[in-house]
């Protein structure tokens, strides 16, 4: 069944865009409606304000922030792992995967598709 799941999960059409003049919690809920789970975002070490956007996190933190950079795309065919990468080197922010209770972190190794089913 996994192997049919991962193929599914390559043609399904939950895609989740980000763009950088969203308030964090805004981007969070349209992540939690694509895929069922819980995007955490951080100011340094800790959990940011969800009523920042990606342009005012950039003045609460020492990393540098694009909130200039174009939006990205995220499927559920991508490893968790690979789109917590994409927001650093395209935003230069840091976030977390999380269950959908946004109380466990999803394994880097697996799939969004199957965080989303709870295959870990």
């Amino acid at each position: 069944m996994g192997l049919i799941n991962n193929l599914m999960d390559r043609f399904k059409n939950a895609e989740f865009t980000v763009a950088p003049q969203k308030k964090l919690k805004t981007i969070s809920a349209d992540f939690k409606n694509a895929f069922d789970l819980t995007l955490v975002f951080y100011k340094g070490v800790q959990i940011a304000d969800g009523e920042l956007t990606l342009a005012a996190l950039n003045k609460k933190t020492t990393k540098d922030v694009k909130s200039t950079a174009d939006g990205l795309k995220i499927k559920a065919s991508m490893k968790v792992g690979d789109a917590e990468k994409l927001f650093d080197s395209q935003f230069g922010i840091t976030v977390q995967i999380k269950d959908k209770t946004g109380k466990k972190l999803v394994p880097n190794e697996i799939t969004i598709g199957q965080a989303a089913r709870g295959e870990y």
